[in-house]
């Protein structure tokens, strides 16, 4: 068996190899691979595996960020309105002094 360290990687031939995939057997540099379940693999071989990390909890995170964004709209929307009932439950008296300064 060959040393590793004369190999290159697969993506980048101007790289030197760190590891070899235990899938397809090909060298590739630390940008090329990624742990997964103890033993490193490629990106390809994982995305083959059916295994992404980070795209599992993409949908939850897209709808937690639309609950939040309709929740601040609510919010804001309920400030604004229960600041408008108070200022049209104010009597019209109230303004009466300062009418007479202009």
């Amino acid at each position: 068996m060959s040393e590793i360290s004369h190999l290159r990687c697969f993506n980048h031939s101007e790289r030197e190899a760190v590891a070899r995939c235990p899938e397809c057997g090909r060298t590739f540099c630390r940008e090329c691979i990624v742990e997964h379940e103890e033993r490193v693999v490629c990106a390809q071989c994982l995305v083959k595996l059916g295994r992404v990390p980070g795209k599992s909890g993409a949908r939850a995170a897209m709808v937690l960020r639309g609950a939040v964004s309709l929740l601040s709209f609510m919010f804001v929307w309920a400030v604004f309105y229960y600041l408008g009932k108070v200022l049209l439950a104010i009597p019209s008296s109230f303004h009466e002094p300062f009418q007479q300064l202009f």
